[in-house]
């Protein structure tokens, strides 16, 4: 809808700068070609829509300065916690995560899961930092019911850098709103995207 908006304030822009060009250099306003308007606004947003959720990260487009990185699928990694339990002073030994990323041109939105919860994204966004990539975002994590005893539901964010290119590693911290810290790690990758935590362990079985 913000796009269909977008593309028609454009369009309109457009013709009163076209008309108010041909008033001002022949006296008069040509409006016949008004016609191809709507024909007009139609062939940019399917072109932008092809952009957006395809063409964008093609290997040749991926190629072209200011592109952003392709990351999208499942992610298959490690979580390392550096939460120390108070009760036998060690921390808990690391757990394989899977990290979930939709992505189009425009928008990311992220995933992860664990064995004992799930975390969604609430602002998320791949940026060029230096001469490389990262990928931002900050999450509420839901632990399952079984594990809320001991893990309660908090916010937290993420930052991990990408290489490749193809992507094929990420890797960075966490933090949360519980005080507690980790780093992650991901080197394998699956097109599909999972729904949860089992169909993703299924795409690495």
């Amino acid at each position: 809808m913000k796009r269909n908006i977008t593309i028609r304030v454009v369009a309109a822009v457009v013709i009163i700068v076209l008309a108010t060009g041909t008033w001002l250099t022949s006296g008069k306003v040509d409006v016949g070609w008004l016609r191809f308007f709507s024909a007009a606004v139609l062939t940019a947003t399917l072109i932008l829509a092809l952009w957006d959720l395809w063409l964008w990260r093609t290997k040749l487009i991926q190629r072209i300065p200011g592109v952003p990185r392709c990351v999208r699928g499942t992610w298959q990694g490690t979580l390392t916690s550096f939460w120390i339990d108070p009760t036998t002073g060690a921390s808990p030994p690391p757990k394989t995560v899977y990290l979930v990323i939709h992505q189009t041109a425009t928008l990311v939105t992220i995933k992860l899961f664990t064995d004992e919860s799930r975390s969604t994204s609430t602002l998320a966004a791949v940026s060029a930092v230096d001469s490389g990539w990262t990928l931002a975002y900050l999450y509420l994590n839901r632990p399952d019911m079984h594990a809320e005893h001991r893990s309660r539901m908090h916010h937290g964010s993420t930052v991990l850098d990408v290489s490749g290119s193809p992507a094929t590693r990420l890797s960075g911290r966490y933090w949360t709103d519980r005080d507690s810290k980790g780093q992650l790690e991901f080197t394998k990758r699956h097109h599909k995207l999972a729904a949860d935590y089992p169909e993703a362990a299924a795409y690495f079985a």
